[in-house]
């Protein structure tokens, strides 16, 4: 495990950022027809950490990365690229430490995620794609001198999700397999380094959309893959690539990644509302889509560890995805 993982490490990360962001629950996930879904024997415990600063993990990395800025540094301000909600908690952590943040977004984002990035003060400009946007950020490094606040790889924002996967081992008995959703992996790596240490006997699984499939490519390949294009509801899921430090983390502390598509998110969304009473992003569901589809034999008789990652959706667009999982249920899809 990379150095930067080790428990004392972690535990010295969380410290810091402590006054800058909230402890979020957990609670065991029982009855209702998800019970009834997976069988007797399944216990199922959530970490809710949509109930995070800015409605996500993205928080703990962000404020992390930012905490070890230097005075010039934070004078020059930070940078960074997103679909939403990286940009929401970059530009949340900015505005707690007083650094200024312009932030690359794609076209189409969300409009919701726009309006509560800008919200919290930071300049957001528009990319014509997600890879546009990496090849933008460059150049803006190089003519303002910003630090880029990268959404998911190195030991900075990962030991800032680790945080969580601290507090979930204090807030629970052990479980023999977790499920973490993975975009670019830094959820995944911190999360798994943390309870990986605390439960050594865990089996951990990332799970993916199959339309923004990087990490599982990764995975089968070995080396950190690029996607030509991506396609799935769960845009906070859907970075165009993997990246180097990050993957290794992964690879090392996650025994498999498997995948969802659109219908399953939406599916698991109903499910969330139904069970838990939450209205959920897709990506805040894809756990449960994961323990509800291709991992639920696997999963059978055992305690399961899940985690609810963010909510940040418009109204209008989770009625939407509901409209459909509600249909698809009539038709018995």
């Amino acid at each position: 495990m990379h150095a930067e993982l080790g428990l004392a490490e972690l535990e010295r990360v969380r410290a810091g950022i402590a006054p800058y962001i909230v402890e979020t629950p957990s609670r065991r996930w029982e009855g209702g027809s998800l019970a009834a879904r997976l069988g007797a024997g399944t216990v199922v415990e959530v970490k809710l950490e949509l109930f995070q600063r800015t409605g996500t993990f993205k928080a703990r990395g962000a404020i992390n990365t930012m905490l070890h800025l230097d005075a010039a540094q934070r004078a020059r301000g930070v940078t960074a690229v997103s679909a939403g909600n990286h940009a929401v908690a970059t530009a949340w952590a900015a505005q707690q430490l007083g650094i200024g943040a312009k932030i690359l977004m794609p076209q189409g984002a969300n409009p919701y995620r726009l309006a509560l990035a800008r919200s919290f003060g930071a300049e957001i400009v528009i990319a014509p794609s997600h890879h546009a946007m990496f090849e933008m950020v460059k150049v803006l490094q190089e003519q303002e001198g910003r630090y880029f606040v990268h959404p998911f790889e190195g030991p900075l924002a990962v030991q800032g999700s680790a945080s969580a996967g601290l507090e979930f081992a204090e807030q629970t008995e052990p479980v023999d397999v977790m499920i973490l959703p993975v975009g670019g992996g830094g959820l995944c790596a911190g999360f798994a380094a943390a309870i990986r240490q605390r439960w050594p006997d865990v089996t951990i699984y990332g799970v993916e959309p199959e339309g923004a499939n990087a990490m599982y490519r990764s995975f089968r390949s070995g080396k950190a893959e690029v996607l030509e294009s991506m396609n799935s509801i769960a845009d906070s899921l859907s970075p165009p690539r993997a990246e180097p430090w990050t993957f290794a983390a992964c690879r090392e502390l996650v025994e498999d990644i498997v995948l969802i598509d659109d219908a399953m998110l939406r599916d698991a969304m109903l499910e969330v509302f139904y069970g838990l009473k939450l209205a959920v992003e897709p990506a805040g569901a894809a756990t449960t889509a994961a323990l509800l589809g291709p991992l639920r034999e696997r999963c059978a008789g055992k305690r399961v560890g899940l985690i609810v990652c963010g909510a940040n959706m418009d109204a209008e667009g989770y009625c939407r995805h509901i409209t459909q999982a509600l249909a698809d249920r009539a038709a018995g899809g």
